[in-house]
């Protein structure tokens, strides 16, 4: 149903999905799916030599987005006065629904994770410990560490304090998939990377085209100007593909060409867009410039289940 086809007087859940649709994307889910999978074969590959998928990983996922859906609504009652202002057409903000039903969603989903944990610990152990610790970082975040100003002050501060809950989600993704694992080195790595790529996002679906930039919002482009930063981007790219070459060659002991090609051709692409982008900033390249993004992204934790997959094999099974 379109938005404008809604009223107060339509089924809730038509109104919430309207809200899901324009705020947390169904299609989103695919890469939460992929990152949970992704730490969950990092981390047995390099434990148990074995990457082996159950019906508990499919629940494992659907939590996964859970957490996920959790900082939306966190992000949603954070900025709420402002896209009132700046965004009075989105559904929340016109009324269709508020605050208190994406608290209630909030709830559930933190009510969620906490028992997936609990079951998966057979009580209180490391999975739960570990998403404590999560759980604690991100109501730090919801509260901008109590230096709201100072960070609003201070994008690029914002942005890694904000990331730093990357390597926190990694490490409650691994005990999700093997409860009381090891912090390994490809673990480690892994957490960098997720750190590297989240940053690397951030920045990018901030970096906004000359005509898009508004004294109300605050951007990378209005920080470092338009091209410097999607010259920054361009870096963060980099990082994030050496990381992905690091992660493959520490979990294998080599690089396979087929990977490489495969990343390098991603890579590529969004070489290509960002420079495109410095060439003639627009809001139209600047869409561009988030697609490729998240298709590097996205391609390096999809190669790197694939090269453990054909390392080590794949059985799935019921329990």
């Amino acid at each position: 149903m379109h938005t404008l086809a809604l009223t107060n007087a339509s089924p809730f859940s038509s109104r919430f999905l309207a809200w899901l649709k324009e705020r947390f994307p169904f299609a989103n889910a695919l890469l939460f799916f992929i990152l949970y999978l992704a730490t969950a074969a990092v981390a047995r590959a390099g434990q148990t030599g074995s990457i082996d998928l159950s019906l508990q990983d499919l629940l494992s996922c659907l939590v996964t987005w859970s957490f996920f859906l959790l900082l939306r609504v966190l992000d949603e009652h954070k900025d709420y006065q402002l896209d009132c202002q700046n965004h009075p057409q989105r559904v929340l903000q016109s009324g269709l629904i508020n605050l208190g039903h994406l608290k209630l969603a909030g709830v559930l989903a933190v009510a969620a994770q906490l028992l997936w944990s609990l079951w998966l610990d057979r009580g209180i152990g490391q999975v739960t410990l570990a998403w404590v610790a999560l759980l604690v970082w991100t109501g730090l975040m919801a509260k901008e560490f109590f230096i709201p100003e100072w960070l609003t002050r201070h994008l690029t501060w914002y942005a890694v304090s904000h990331m730093l809950v990357m390597p926190l989600i990694v490490w409650w993704l691994a005990n999700l998939a093997l409860p009381g694992c090891s912090l390994t080195p490809q673990l480690q790595v892994m957490m960098a990377l997720a750190f590297v790529s989240g940053f690397c996002f951030e920045i990018t679906r901030k970096t906004k085209g000359p005509e898009e930039e508004r004294d109300s919002i605050e951007s990378y482009s209005r920080i470092f100007g338009t091209r410097g930063s999607a010259l920054v981007v361009l870096l963060l790219v980099s990082a994030m593909t050496l990381n992905q070459l690091w992660l493959i060659q520490l979990l294998l002991g080599q690089l396979p060409i087929w990977a490489l090609l495969v990343l390098l051709a991603f890579y590529a692409l969004s070489v290509r867009q960002l420079l495109s982008f410095i060439r003639v900033p627009s809001a139209a390249l600047r869409g561009k410039n988030e697609a490729c993004v998240a298709l590097t992204m996205l391609a390096g934790y999809a190669v790197l289940i694939a090269v453990l997959v054909i390392e080590h094999g794949l059985s799935t099974y019921l329990i």
